[in-house]
């Protein structure tokens, strides 16, 4: 996407580096981070500098590449596949990409590696512009959206899975308006879905989390669409915390709720949402926020009251019961059936 006049996908390998929009400064400042090694790149997928289960992915190929380049032997590279693996346990995309990457260094290089590393940072884009000809229709003129988390170009390296029908609509003439869930404790929704939204001129406005249900029943919600980090093969879905309530609460309002799907997220080895295993991540989250003061500095505050710990899972596993419809590069399906590897 377009950031001041000059397109950008979210993270990129350049020779050995790999190079990321740091979504940690963002929508204060817009800044590039540099990782000139895979432990460095880990890292970046760990404290969330990039975020989102595809970006995800694509950072984990290109870091797993950059074992590879580095040129340290076998042990090195496998030590870096735990590495990389180990960073964020929830999201399908990842290990889909660094073992994709690392079967293919050991078969033919380090080179082979890094093009198959950018292969898959492709096709994440084009997973995203199918699912964004493939939703579109389900989105009416004058319809209301409701979104959680960030599922746009910032999770997908350009684009974005439920930005994309989104964005498709609007070039078509539609008017559409977005609610956008602030999604705490690391607010992606408030900081990053906002911040897309705005540089594309699409109406919206940030929600805090507490606030959908009291819309639905006004009537002030027609669909929700979210994105997701692993789909089970009976269709049950691990996504960002909160995506759950929000399904429930979709299903006793009547309203359609969809996921956004790659076929990298898919998990057809993990028979349902109980075996997905749900990320616990740093209690300092959910007591500590950051934001911008009026003279234009950053700054991180106690929100909690001194001396109460917090509990903190990262996602939560919605069923596929609540769910309306599954959106794939290959069409709308219902939760568990669609299709499989050929």
């Amino acid at each position: 996407m377009n950031v001041a006049g000059k397109h950008y996908r979210a993270v990129w390998l350049d020779g050995p580096q790999v190079w990321m929009i740091d979504q940690n400064r963002l929508p204060f400042y817009f800044e590039i981070r540099n990782a000139p090694t895979h432990v460095e790149t880990a890292r970046c997928i760990r404290e969330m500098t990039v975020r989102g289960a595809g970006v995800i992915g694509a950072a984990g190929g290109f870091g797993m590449a950059q074992a590879f380049l580095e040129d340290e032997g076998r042990e090195h590279v496998d030590r870096a596949r735990e590495t990389l693996e180990s960073t964020r346990p929830t999201a399908q995309t990842l290990y889909y990409a660094v073992r994709r990457v690392h079967r293919r260094g050991v078969e033919a290089g380090p080179e082979a590696a890094a093009r198959e590393a950018q292969a898959i940072a492709d096709e994440e884009i084009g997973f995203c512009r199918e699912i964004g000809r493939h939703a579109e229709p389900l989105i009416r003129d004058g319809m209301k959206i409701l979104t959680h988390c960030n599922a746009g170009w910032l999770a997908s390296v350009d684009y974005g899975s439920v930005t994309a029908p989104i964005y498709r609509a609007k070039e078509r003439g539609k008017k559409v308006f977005v609610w956008v869930s602030e999604t705490r404790p690391r607010a992606q929704g408030g900081r990053l879905t906002a911040w897309e939204l705005r540089n594309e001129g699409v109406p919206h406005a940030v929600i805090s989390d507490t606030v959908p249900a009291s819309l639905m029943a006004r009537g002030e919600v027609d669909v929700v669409m979210v994105g997701c980090d692993r789909v089970a093969a009976n269709g049950d879905v691990a996504n960002k915390v909160g995506t759950l309530d929000l399904a429930i609460l979709a299903k006793e309002f009547g309203i359609p709720f969809y996921v956004a799907a790659p076929p990298s997220a898919m998990d057809f080895n993990c028979p349902s949402g109980e075996g997905i295993p749900i990320e616990e991540r740093p209690q300092d989250e959910i007591l500590y926020q950051a934001g911008l003061t009026d003279e234009g500095r950053v700054e991180r505050i106690r929100v909690v009251s001194p001396g109460s710990g917090a509990f903190n899972p990262a996602f939560d596993m919605t069923p596929a019961r609540y769910i309306t419809g599954i959106i794939t590069p290959e069409g709308v399906f219902k939760p568990g059936d669609f299709p499989r590897p050929r």
